[in-house]
């Protein structure tokens, strides 16, 4: 079970000009959306990447709007983990549950997912806020991360699992959120 006191929202390359291409970009996008903004009630830290923002554009400005003074991990590297600056703001953290979301599912989602999984993470695949280019490469990324030993979870399920219980303010306030989607 994720705590917010041990977690992370890693939220990889949902940048300007991939995410309007992938499969079902504007659904995806809504749940990256919804888990920062439940991260940020429940006090749980978010890493933003971008690959290679020269050409795929900077992540995308109503999930940057969530993130007032966020300084995204730029990167040439498929894999997050293959970045200096990303594994040393990771390691800042010291957090060991790692909710993954991002684009794309079948290279930079999966090959991060594998290598912070061999570092010793624990890795929550958000399944309804990653996506690819086609649903096939998704479906097939998603497959490959869980047989990496990833756990799949989804926003709400995640949501949920950091609040443990229901009769708070933030109980509350990020059911209104679940109530969006």
């Amino acid at each position: 079970m994720i705590t917010p006191e041990e977690t992370l929202l890693l939220v990889v390359d949902v940048q300007g000009r991939l995410a309007p291409s992938v499969h079902a970009s504007e659904a995806v996008v809504g749940a990256v959306g919804r888990m920062i903004r439940a991260c940020t009630i429940l006090e749980v830290p978010v890493l933003v990447t971008e690959q290679y923002p020269k050409g795929l554009g900077k992540t995308v400005d109503s999930l940057m709007e969530l993130l007032p003074g966020a300084e995204p991990v730029e990167k040439l590297s498929f894999s997050c983990c293959g970045d200096e600056d990303f594994m040393s703001r990771l390691r800042a953290f010291s957090r060991n549950d790692i909710l993954l979301a991002g684009m794309e599912t079948h290279v930079c989602v999966y090959q991060t997912a594998v290598e912070l999984l061999d570092f010793g993470y624990n890795v929550h695949l958000l399944t309804d806020a990653v996506s690819s280019r086609s649903e096939e490469n998704r479906s097939l990324g998603i497959r490959c991360i869980e047989k990496a030993g990833a756990s799949l979870s989804s926003t709400e399920m995640a949501m949920f699992e950091l609040l443990r219980e229901a009769g708070t303010e933030r109980f509350k306030a990020v059911s209104a959120i679940v109530k969006e989607q």
